[in-house]
């Protein structure tokens, strides 16, 4: 089995030779990947290869400067690049997401077209701030309002977590509507480095991804209106923002699992060498993992056919049959990507235990571990309950 396989999906065109474009910045990506995780910092390299490579605005259609990739494309590097460094892997993925949703959503604005057609000539890095106050995970719901003046609009937001946001030249951000509105009614505003300030909020000292530098902070931006997306944020989280999400972090996961057997296979194969081909007990771990992989790896292919079917149909989006799968796969990537990885442990024994050495998993484990716990699988389950109840149980096979 060649674990070098990519996600099995078509490329996309482009003025660019993505694969190799992709191949340099996973390199540099690797390289410092280690450091990344030790010294809990940036992946300013990788990242600036990135750039150099002008991946960060493949989706942006060629008449404004990217590539015209769609999500089929922006799922490979995103695997790519989580194979080689996690943090690499999900700064690019949520850069992209936020991308989907401004190409999307943003009804021919102008002021949103001139800002991807800057991205994709100054290589602009977006992040993305949902998470806010006391509500937690609950990203359908905002604290702080947009509030209108006679010059534009101003925000007030408290971040609790907020990837890469000292980092970013952008900010793609969730917020209440008006001060009269409910939580639930939510716009999305993207603001450039020179409309914001970030005061620290919270730290970000965590087990994995630690390079995504998830700081909290207290945004004050202010800007024109034109800056807000015309459609509803709550149109945006259902058509784009669920999907590209669930897909682009899961092909990052996919990528650690990945990653994690590059090391298993170097392992067994240094044993076998070294034992007269004898294979060591914990093989069968790599068998199992592998196998995981290929089920993980189809799961993606088959969740990304169904979106790509659907994806200009707004009703079949809403649908309950698109929403439950879309939230489903989440849940079942991201503990496939954590199983995959402890199997690769087992079958490594102490030497993928072991921080240091070239067959340690330790930095895939505790990146993969994130995956439940980003938008928590417990409830996302928990949402869908009602659901499940009401939708039908299959009664064939195909």
């Amino acid at each position: 089995m060649d674990m070098r396989a990519d996600v099995s999906m078509p490329a996309a065109a482009g003025s660019i030779d993505t694969s190799l474009a992709v191949d340099a910045a996973a390199s540099v990506a690797a390289r410092f990947a280690a450091a990344v995780d030790l010294e809990s910092r940036f992946p300013s390299e990788a990242i600036a290869a990135v750039k150099e490579h002008r991946l960060l605005g493949i989706q942006v259609p060629p008449h404004l400067g990217g590539e015209g990739a769609g999500l089929a494309e922006v799922m490979r590097v995103c695997f790519r690049l989580g194979r080689a460094c996690a943090s690499t892997g999900m700064v690019f993925a949520m850069h992209q997401i936020m991308v989907a949703c401004i190409l999307r959503h943003s009804a021919g604005s102008s002021w949103h077209s001139g800002m991807l057609q800057r991205l994709c000539e100054e290589q602009l890095l977006l992040a993305s701030s949902t998470t806010e106050g006391t509500s937690g995970g609950n990203v359908r719901s905002s604290e702080a309002p947009v509030e209108s003046r006679d010059d534009g609009i101003q925000l007030l937001r408290r971040a609790t977590v907020m990837s890469y946001g000292a980092e970013a030249d952008g900010i793609v951000t969730t917020a209440r509507r008006s001060a009269d509105a409910a939580p639930s009614d939510q716009v999305l505003a993207v603001f450039l480095k020179k409309d914001y300030s970030l005061e620290p909020l919270s730290s970000w000292d965590t087990m994995g991804m630690r390079g995504t530098c998830s700081t909290g902070y207290v945004i004050r931006a202010a800007g024109s209106a034109e800056q807000l997306l015309p459609e509803p944020y709550e149109k945006i989280h259902a058509l784009t923002m669920v999907p590209y999400s669930h897909l682009s972090w899961a092909s990052v996961w996919a990528g650690i699992a990945a990653g994690a057997l590059d090391c298993t296979q170097r392992f067994l194969r240094q044993a076998a060498r070294h034992s007269g081909g004898q294979l060591p007990p914990g093989a069968a771990h790599f068998t199992r993992a592998s196998a995981s992989l290929l089920t993980l790896r189809g799961l993606l292919a088959s969740s990304l056919k169904g979106f790509e079917r659907i994806q200009h149909d707004e009703l079949a989006l809403r649908s309950i049959e698109f929403q439950m799968s879309i939230n489903l796969t989440k849940v079942e990537a991201s503990e496939l990507a954590v199983g995959i990885v402890l199997s690769a442990l087992r079958a490594c024994g102490l030497s993928g235990y072991r921080n240091d050495g070239e067959f340690s998993v330790a930095r895939h484990l505790r990146d993969v571990l994130s995956s439940p716990i980003m938008i928590n699988n417990d409830r996302i389950l928990s949402n869908l309950g009602t659901t499940a109840l009401m939708s039908g149980i299959p009664t064939s096979i195909l």
